[in-house]
């Protein structure tokens, strides 16, 4: 169960819901995209999406794409210790912790998901668009995700 300690953060709820449905279908490997935390702006502006992924070698290899794409992201922790903001008094797990690591808490919320299949994330919340007179949708990710896939066809 989950306690939803703010309903602004629904997005996440419906992703993990996604997570867990892919594991009836036995994936090797799953790398989501979303718009997910205002916090991943704070912490890496308009410029780098957020990857996070336990997985060395698909971060790596994730990075290396978005490199080659001109579509940079960058690697952020997955540490135990983020877990800790995730406990519920009421519930197996709160969707939100504090307001210090929002973007890393919300990855550690959604990996609770994925330990079946290897997994990535990408949180495009600063990269997804862009504002002012140059106003309107970037396309990012889809360069890195598309270089990770030619690599991978080799």
């Amino acid at each position: 169960t989950v306690e939803n300690g703010n309903s602004d953060a629904e997005g996440r709820l419906v992703l993990a819901d996604a997570l867990a449905r892919a594991n009836e279908d036995h994936p090797d490997l799953v790398v989501d995209v979303a718009t997910l935390t205002g916090a991943c702006v704070i912490a890496l502006g308009h410029h780098l999406s957020g990857l996070f992924s336990p997985d060395d070698a698909l971060a790596n290899a994730l990075l290396a794409a978005g490199q080659a794409a001109i579509d940079p992201a960058w690697r952020m922790p997955l540490a135990a210790e983020y877990d800790e903001g995730l406990k519920s008094n009421f519930a197996d797990m709160a969707n939100i912790a504090g307001r210090a690591g929002g973007s890393v808490t919300a990855a550690m919320f959604l990996k609770r998901y994925t330990s079946k299949y290897r997994w990535a994330h990408l949180d495009i919340a600063g990269t997804a668009w862009k504002s002012g007179p140059a106003k309107g949708a970037t396309g990012r990710p889809v360069g890195l995700l598309t270089h990770y896939l030619l690599a991978q066809a080799h």
